[in-house]
């Protein structure tokens, strides 16, 4: 069954969503987490459009959900690594389908924090603050820590 939805109690909740600048924000929430001595849960949120293409999937046949949020999961664990989150946090990731924002929010529900960045992966690359941050720091029934993005 494909993941919709997370149950995190406690930690520091951090959205990845493939970026090059969501690394720097995974960087930041690990270190946050490391010094509070808490889980990281990292969280990518896909759709059909935006997930990596599973290995079965050739010619016209299109593999179950399931293998796509393997493929999610694979992304995100590499993703992590490059990031260089160390042993010295506890990391969990997530896969989940559905639409960013609602994502964050319901996992975030039960966490200490959620963590953002200012504008990831879709937008009008002009933008300074993207929909999804600007929608979390709106309705996130936790605090939020938005990390800016460094310009490329």
């Amino acid at each position: 069954m494909v993941r919709i939805e997370a149950d995190i109690t406690g930690g520091i909740v951090v959205g990845h969503d493939g970026s090059r600048a969501a690394g720097a924000v995974v960087r930041r929430a690990g270190d946050l987490a490391r010094r509070l001595g808490v889980t990281l849960h990292v969280i990518r949120v896909w759709n059909l459009a935006t997930a990596p293409r599973p290995d079965s999937m050739v010619g016209g046949y299109v593999p179950p959900f399931a293998e796509f949020e393997q493929a999610v999961i694979a992304d995100l664990k590499a993703d992590c690594a490059s990031a260089g989150l160390g042993d010295d946090v506890e990391v969990q990731l997530y896969a989940l389908r559905g639409q960013a924002t609602e994502c964050l929010i319901t996992a975030a529900a039960h966490a200490e924090m959620l963590v953002v960045g200012t504008r990831g992966a879709g937008g009008f690359r002009g933008l300074r603050f993207g929909s999804t941050a600007t929608q979390i720091v709106r309705h996130s029934p936790v605090p939020v820590l938005v990390v800016p993005n460094i310009p490329d």
